[in-house]
């Protein structure tokens, strides 16, 4: 049985949608940071904006990565196609860029507190979560 004929198991729905949703928040983050959307952004500290609109064009694109990675990533798992893995491969390369820019060459724990640091595990988790998962479906023929 191939992908095209092969029912794709309930766990891939529930994993895709989640994984959407998750993913449309960041997303949501990504773009009210670089457009600088007032409502949101007052939520920090003149320190942490500053650290945020310092980002060097390299840093904004390995997020851009990871955020708009992750995010096709789980479209593309919810479509059954095998390029999910590709996507979320490239989500954790932006990601792992961008955790080595703020919390290796930057103080951004400093800047960003405990929380940053927790959230920032939590995303590693999720996203290596998601990527092992697409996967093991591309393997088992649920991808095409």
């Amino acid at each position: 049985m191939n992908a095209a004929t092969q029912k794709a198991p309930i766990h891939l729905w529930v994993v895709g949608i989640l994984a959407l949703l998750w993913n449309l928040v960041g997303a949501f983050d990504y773009t009210a940071t670089q457009l600088r959307l007032e409502s949101y952004m007052s939520q920090f500290t003149a320190e942490q904006l500053e650290y945020f609109y310092g980002f060097p064009a390299w840093m904004d694109a390995a997020w851009a990565i990871a955020v708009w990675g992750s995010l096709l990533g789980s479209l593309f798992l919810l479509m059954r196609k095998s390029w999910a893995v590709w996507l979320f491969g490239a989500a954790v390369l932006g990601l792992a860029i961008s955790t080595v820019y703020n919390f290796v060459l930057m103080n951004g724990a400093k800047v960003m507190g405990e929380a940053a640091v927790i959230f920032t595990a939590v995303i590693w988790v999720i996203a290596l979560f998601l990527l092992f998962y697409a996967r093991a479906m591309d393997k088992k023929g649920v991808l095409r």
